[in-house]
This record gives C-alpha cells, sequence and structure tokens, in this order.
C-alpha cells in the first residue's frame, strides 16, 4: 500500500504545473491578441486620414488652379468690378419679362423683339446670344466706349431719374455684360467737341448743368454712405431724347472717403484735366473731388472747350488754370462764352454760372461747395429759362392774331 501512497503527491504536482503553463500561455496568447488588433485598429485610422487629407488637398489645388485660371483671363472674371468692357449701341429693342427662369445652366430674363421695353420690375438677366443678336455680334461700328464697370450690386440700388439705369446684365458661362437704358443722343462730350454734332443752345447747357448736380447731389448726399464718384466727366454724361442728362459709368465709383495710393489714383488716363488737385497728388479721395470735376464740365458747357487741349494758344492749354482768373472778370466771362451759342445767354445768368464754376473749381478742396448748394443756385436760372421761353412764345402768339393777314 505504501508504494502506491507515495506516487500520487509526484503525479498530481506535475498536472499542477503543467495546467499552471497552459494558463499562462493563453493569457499570453490573450494579450498577444489584443495587442495585434490595437496595431491594426491604429493602422487603419492613419490610412484613412492620410487618404482624406490627400482628396482634400487634391480638390484644393484644382480649386486654386481654376482660379487662377480665371483671374490670368480678364474675359473670365467673375464678376463686373474688374472687367474692361467695350459699350455698344443695341439695334433692336430688348423686351423684358417680370421675372427670370433658369434654364440650362443660365438664367434666361427676356427675349429679343421689336417693341418698346414696357414696365420691369428690378435688375433682369440676359443671355449671351440675346445681347449678340441686339448688338449685331458686338459690331465694331456699335461701340461707343470702352470703360470699366462698377458691381451690379451697386448699380442695382442706385435709382435716380438722373443716373443711366441699369437694366440687367448677361452671365452666361464666361461673359460678363451689363445692359443699361438707351440714350439716344450720346455723350455730351460728342456734342461739345465734334463738329458732326449740333451745338447745344444756352438753355440745353443749362439744364444739362442742373441734371449734373443733381446727380452728384443724389450720390454725395441722399445716398448712405455716400457715393463718390470718381470720374465724372463730359462722356460719362449721357444725353436722352430730350437732351436731358444722365450720369452714367460707375466702375471707378468709391462708398464714402478714403484715401488711395496716388500711383493709383493715375490709372484713369482719360480723366487728365478732370482729377482734383488733392486727388491727383496725394491719392485724397472725397465728395470733394467729384465737385472739381463738377466745376471742369461746367466751364466745358460755359467756354466749348476741352479740359487740356494743346492746339490751344500757349498759356491755354489747361482749362482751369486759363479760366480761374478770369472767372471773377465780367467782360472777360463774356468773352470766354462758346461762340457756337450765338449770344443767346443772357448776361446776368451766364456771370452766375462762371461764379458756380469758379468756386467749384477751388484748389483747396474745403472751398469747394456742396452739391446741394450748386443744385439750389442753378435752379433759379432754369426757372427763369421757362418763364422766358413762355413769354416769348405769347408775344409771338399775340404778334400773329394781331397781325393783318394778307389778301
Amino acid at each position: 500500500m505504501e508504494p502506491s501512497t507515495t506516487d500520487e503527491p509526484p503525479m498530481s504536482h506535475g498536472n499542477h504545473t503543467n495546467k499552471h503553463h497552459n494558463l499562462q500561455s493563453q493569457i499570453h496568447d490573450h494579450h498577444h491578441g489584443i495587442g495585434t488588433l490595437s496595431s491594426t485598429s491604429i493602422l487603419i485610422i492613419i490610412v484613412s486620414s492620410i487618404s482624406v487629407v490627400v482628396v482634400l488637398t487634391i480638390f484644393l489645388i484644382i480649386a486654386m488652379l481654376r482660379r487662377f485660371k480665371y483671374s490670368k483671363d480678364g474675359g473670365n472674371c467673375r464678376d463686373f468690378s474688374s472687367c474692361n468692357t467695350s459699350k455698344f449701341i443695341a439695334h433692336t429693342t430688348i423686351r423684358f419679362t417680370p421675372s427670370p427662369d433658369v434654364k440650362g445652366g443660365c438664367l434666361y430674363g427676356s427675349n429679343i423683339g421689336h417693341k418698346p421695353p414696357g414696365k420691369y420690375k428690378g435688375v433682369q438677366v440676359f443671355t449671351y446670344k440675346e445681347l449678340e443678336i441686339a448688338t449685331n455680334k458686338f459690331s465694331e461700328a456699335n461701340v461707343t466706349g470702352n470703360e470699366g464697370h462698377g458691381v451690379v450690386d451697386l448699380l442695382s440700388r442706385l435709382h435716380s431719374p438722373y443716373l443711366v439705369e441699369l437694366l440687367g446684365y448677361c452671365a452666361d458661362q464666361n461673359h460678363r455684360l451689363l445692359v443699361f437704358e438707351f440714350m439716344p443722343n450720346g455723350t455730351l462730350q460728342q456734342h461739345l467737341h465734334h463738329k458732326q454734332y449740333r451745338p447745344l443752345d444756352w438753355g440745353t447747357r443749362l439744364r444739362i448743368a442742373l441734371d449734373c448736380a443733381r446727380a452728384l447731389e443724389f450720390l454725395h448726399e441722399l445716398t448712405i454712405p455716400a457715393v463718390i464718384h470718381r470720374d465724372f466727366k463730359c462722356s460719362n454724361i449721357l444725353l436722352d431724347q430730350n437732351f436731358r442728362a444722365k450720369v452714367s459709368d460707375f466702375g471707378s465709383a468709391k462708398m464714402g472717403s478714403e484715401r488711395i495710393n496716388a500711383r493709383n489714383s493715375m490709372c484713369l488716363p482719360s480723366t487728365t484735366g478732370y482729377l482734383a488737385p488733392e486727388y491727383a497728388s496725394t491719392g485724397k479721395l472725397t465728395t470733394k473731388s467729384d465737385v472739381y470735376s463738377y466745376g471742369v464740365v461746367l466751364l466745358q458747357l460755359l467756354t466749348g472747350r476741352k479740359p487740356v487741349d494743346t492746339k490751344q494758344p500757349s498759356g491755354e492749354h489747361v482749362l482751369v488754370s486759363w479760366a480761374l482768373p478770369r472767372l471773377t472778370n465780367r467782360d472777360k466771362v463774356v468773352e470766354m462764352v462758346d461762340p457756337a451759342m450765338q449770344d443767346q445767354y443772357s448776361k446776368k445768368d451766364l456771370i452766375q454760372v462762371a461764379a458756380i464754376a469758379a468756386v467749384c473749381v477751388q484748389p483747396e478742396a474745403d472751398y469747394r461747395p456742396l452739391m446741394t448748394d450748386v443744385v439750389q443756385s442753378l435752379i433759379p436760372l432754369v426757372k427763369n429759362l421757362s418763364s422766358v421761353s413762355s413769354s416769348c412764345s405769347s408775344r409771338f402768339m399775340n404778334q400773329m392774331l394781331c397781325s393783318p393777314r394778307p389778301m
């Protein structure tokens, strides 16, 4: 019996050791499995994150390349603020619809027709094809000028009978076009300086001066914040069928007073002779800069001369420099008058207009008037024109009625 009892413990010890070894192996394998799973998950997360970053980077590069392409190509600009565009005359009438609809990725808001446009609400949207037809494929014969245009948002918010109305625009694919109301008598510059146009009489010039003053009054004092036109000149004053004036081209307009680099201020080559001294020299821009430009236009209406004309005698090349010392001398003012008017004016009214021009072109901006004051000074002169015209008409009718008729 003893041998049997002495053999039991070794067997039991061996089983215990084996079980303990198996248990440790299972625990080790379990921990090893957990470690392997965690590493795989981390690897998957890292790969996924890198993939997302790579995809986003690719999209960002594509977007930047497209933007660079559009900015490089002037014809593909996304807005109207930096586009240098040509102005054309439309020989067919555009008929407006009250609300545009979307077709093929472009807004269609009109059709070309031959009937006069009716009432319209808001800014309309046109296709490139419609405008191409209306301008005879943008023929060079229909070009009225090359100008920069301001943003549509600004133009669509400026509503005044003294500003050329923005009727609509085209944003068809890469084409950017603005549509303004048609002014059949062209620009003031054409009537003052081109011989093929009929000279303007004194009454017409005075009404144009008042219309322009009202336009700048609206921009400076009736709009919040004030709008500075910045490129007010005769070529931007358009005349309707009755020779009433409206101001156009707000491509250089600025909101409120601001300082602009002097070098950038000279990027308007066509404005030579119209720039206020402080604006040309320092880039300081205020509403008084427009007042100076208005004074130059008023001098053009009085004299028929260009702001800068090297064909004039020595000492008379620059209109303001030549005219300013003469504007306070009554006799010299009469000598300055455009010969095309042929004594149609009242000398008293002429002297008053000369006085207005003199204060508008003062070298110091603080001495220039507000446009409201200019408007109030011109209103009585224009009313006097109407009363004189009525009395002359009445006298003419009385002479016709009282004079004996031939047998």
